[in-house]
């Protein structure tokens, strides 16, 4: 492993904390007041990692419609309100983190959620602490797959291309990996298809595989 202190970073939706179930009631509650039917969780997860605007504008082509400003800042509202019923770290997530902290790694997260409620949604299940840097989606000018989103987020954290991996369930943290000169891992429990998983260093069926591949990309 580089001498230099390694770090972790991390995406939020999807791979740190399952936040399906605060999405889909806040989207099902846009939908039905326009009057179409509710979407699946399943189905939703395919439509996030680009953003609040751009899950209701595929959300919404699904009924041959298009969404607007009021789409926008109903489902903000509701979310707002409440992004947090349901959702939880996803199993091993807490405990793989304890580990590697003992190890010596650091951890960032670079998330294209708004900084203000990636920052409440740790808050909210004690992870505060745990992270050097929280990189959102307005944080900086650019956001994943923008390459810069992911570097801005690691010098925050004070750590180092040469001695960091990012850790994602979406095509967006595999590009902005590449791009950056960053290796990834896949996170496969997350929303990302498959086939999102091409370009990445390894894939992690679960948390717990996670050190193991770490060692293995940076040893």
């Amino acid at each position: 492993m580089p001498s230099l202190a390694p770090t972790l970073v991390i995406d939020l939706d999807g791979t740190l904390i399952d936040s399906l179930p605060a999405i889909a009631r806040a989207l099902n509650v846009v939908l039905a007041a326009r009057g179409f039917a509710p979407l699946a969780p399943a189905a939703i997860a395919r439509l996030v990692g680009d953003g609040v605007a751009v899950l209701l504008r595929r959300a919404f082509a699904l009924y041959g419609a298009e969404t607007d400003d009021a789409a926008l800042a109903a489902f903000r509202a509701d979310y707002d309100a409440d992004p947090i019923t349901g959702c939880a770290p996803y199993p091993g997530a807490v405990a793989t983190l304890a580990a590697l902290a003992e190890a010596g790694w650091r951890f960032a997260l670079c998330t294209n959620k708004p900084e203000i409620p990636a920052r409440e949604m740790i808050a909210a299940f004690g992870l505060s602490e745990r992270f050097a840097a929280i990189g959102g989606g307005d944080s900086f000018p650019t956001r994943k797959p923008d390459p810069r989103h992911l570097l801005a987020t690691l010098a925050a954290a004070g750590g180092a291309p040469a001695a960091a991996v990012m850790l994602g369930d979406h095509a967006n943290d595999i590009a902005a990996a590449r791009g950056a000169g960053v290796p990834a891992i896949f996170a496969a429990w997350g929303y990302g298809a498959p086939e999102m998983a091409a370009g990445s260093a390894a894939i992690a069926p679960d948390f717990m595989a996670v050190p193991a591949l770490l060692e293995r990309i940076l040893r």
